[in-house]
């Protein structure tokens, strides 16, 4: 029991720390290792990844709260969006067959790593928010490197919170988080710079993935057993990846993740169609 309990311990705390630097949580890292190297079932994964998301979202975010990086306003607007995609999911997750929501998982990892890929190669920070985002004042500030504080604004508040309820619905159904989806939205169609997109991301993923954790809980989907570990490791290896990503270029991170999802896609493409 010793030796299981360390080695999800071992698996959370990479998942957390590449899930806190990304914006993704550490569900696209947890689902697939617990079904494909444990052999526990996907709902029970799901349930636990779910936990370990909010587990990744406490330990991340209150750094990149203290440090100015999240924008609270635009995640306060986004958030219902969110939870009620995440309660549908949730629901959906108890009576689809495991090999299907295996392959939702492959389809939205693909898909996650094909905006990243596509994304613009620099920073394009806008100075100014657009009407809506002006009268609800989401326009913010984040630091830089060399202390200077940079201005930015917000755009197209209706278009993120339309991609706020899919990421929602995915992450109640599949226990990632969806990271990747709110990523994009805050990042290219809402026009938040990446970092703080990651770092506003970090602090929804939590409230979202809480959401879908009480109707896992509901139908017995949790297993503290489980659950316990991986949310411990989460945490520990989130508070060291929050401290990394101040001072990591940006270019790189797209080509870690990109690398990573394509990776996961397979793995569980494969899974859902082998039937191993």
């Amino acid at each position: 029991m010793l030796k299981i309990v360390g080695e999800l311990m071992i698996l959370a705390i990479g998942a957390g720390f590449i899930g806190s630097i990304s914006g993704l949580g550490g569900g696209v890292f947890i689902v697939p290792a617990l079904t494909l190297l444990g052999h526990i079932s996907i709902h029970v994964a799901i349930g636990a990844s779910l936990i370990s998301v909010v587990a990744t979202s406490a330990g991340a975010s209150a750094a990149f709260v203290r440090d100015g990086w999240t924008n609270l306003r635009v995640a306060m607007a986004l958030e219902v969006a969110t939870v009620s995609g995440a309660i549908v999911g949730a629901s959906l997750a108890g009576v689809l067959h495991a090999r299907s929501l295996e392959l939702l998982f492959a389809a939205m990892m693909l898909l996650s790593a094909y905006f990243a890929a596509t994304k613009r190669g620099a920073e394009h920070v806008r100075p100014t928010s657009d009407h809506l985002a002006k009268r609800l004042q989401l326009g913010g500030t984040y630091p830089e490197r060399d202390g200077t504080v940079v201005s930015y604004g917000v755009r197209n508040l209706p278009g993120g919170a339309a991609i706020m309820v899919v990421a929602g619905l995915m992450s109640g159904m599949l226990g990632i988080g969806a990271g990747a989806l709110k990523v994009v939205a805050m990042d290219s169609v809402m026009g938040l710079p990446l970092k703080v997109s990651s770092a506003t991301s970090n602090f929804m993923i939590g409230v979202t993935a809480g959401a879908g954790a009480l109707v896992f809980l509901s139908r017995g989907d949790i297993s503290v057993v489980i659950s316990a570990p991986v949310a411990l490791g989460v945490t520990a290896g989130a508070l060291v990846g929050s401290r990394i990503l101040m001072h990591a270029r940006v270019e790189a991170l797209r080509l870690v993740f990109v690398i990573l999802l394509l990776l996961i896609a397979i793995e569980m493409g494969w899974r859902a169609v082998s039937g191993i």
